[in-house]
């Protein structure tokens, strides 16, 4: 089973495009689906939807998420698919299997004020020891608010990716699906600012052409720039998270009179149906229309 996990690993980041993050999730969910059948005495290629049913209702009464169920669903129906399409399996008994309804719930959003607060908290250390990173400090929570990019994005940018002159940063997203995001003035400065007097005293011979660095030169990583934002809006009075940042910029995009199909492509989003989940959260305030699309426009 080592070996069919390690294909169907390659499966699904070589062919279906899908990120290590997602990888890990999907190739975990079939390592416990094995070892769930493998002590009921069913090897693979006997695997049925009784036993998926039982496999499933077992996390159930653990108390598993809804959210974690239907990602278990979807791994069992990928993995299946694939081990047909390999004559690991004759039939995929995956094809009646029914992923439970996730709950929605509704994104928390900073009021515009409260974001512009968390971002001025940084990058204003003027002569301090530590000015380069509270310059990248400023940097991360500007691009995450003016562009509305993921957290992954932000820390995969390289200096190439940056156009300056259009003020427009080239994104990699899910499923290596690219797009281009413009940013306004404010990230501008931040971007200037960063690189001529934070990145290069941080950068070393192993920086490589990573746009945002850590304080050991080598690229930033995801879990820094987390605490970079929850430190910085718990200063301005609510610690939330880079996701919560992205669902605040398509909000205020969406109050601003923004197009819900242009913040679809701002987002990456594949599905307008995600992009609309916004218009939930912002119906009240969208009454009274910005005269600008963002706030740091």
């Amino acid at each position: 089973m080592t070996d069919v996990l390690a294909d169907f690993a390659d499966h699904l980041r070589f062919e279906k495009g899908h990120s290590g993050h997602t990888v890990r999730a999907y190739v975990g969910d079939l390592r416990g689906l094995v070892s769930f059948a493998g002590a009921r005495g069913v090897p693979v290629d006997a695997i049925d939807l009784t036993l998926l049913r039982a496999w499933l209702a077992e996390h159930a009464r653990r108390g598993a998420a809804r959210t974690t169920l239907a990602r278990q669903v979807s791994s069992a129906k990928t993995f299946c698919a694939w081990a047909v399409r390999e004559q690991i399996m004759a039939t995929d008994p995956a094809q009646r299997l029914q992923a439970p309804k996730a709950h929605r719930v509704l994104p928390e959003v900073l009021a515009p004020e409260r974001a512009a607060a968390a971002i001025d908290r940084v990058g204003e250390a003027g002569e301090d020891a530590d000015e380069p990173v509270a310059l990248r400090d400023r940097l991360i929570l500007e691009l995450l608010y003016a562009c509305g990019i993921r957290v992954g994005e932000l820390c995969g940018l390289d200096l190439a990716d940056v156009d300056a002159d259009r003020r427009i940063v080239r994104v990699v997203g899910k499923g290596d699906k690219q797009r281009s995001v413009p940013y306004g003035r404010p990230a501008a400065t931040a971007i200037e600012r960063w690189l001529t007097r934070g990145r290069p005293a941080l950068a070393t011979a192993s920086s490589g052409q990573a746009l945002l660095l850590g304080v050991k030169g080598g690229r930033l990583d995801q879990r820094m720039a987390r605490t970079v934002v929850h430190r910085a809006t718990a200063a301005a009075g609510q610690s939330v998270g880079p996701h919560a940042l992205r669902h605040s910029a398509a909000t205020h995009l969406l109050e601003g009179g923004a197009d819900l199909r242009v913040v679809q492509e701002l987002l990456g989003h594949s599905s307008l149906a995600t992009t609309q989940l916004y218009t939930h959260v912002s119906v009240e305030r969208l009454r009274a229309v910005h005269s600008q699309a963002h706030p740091r426009a």
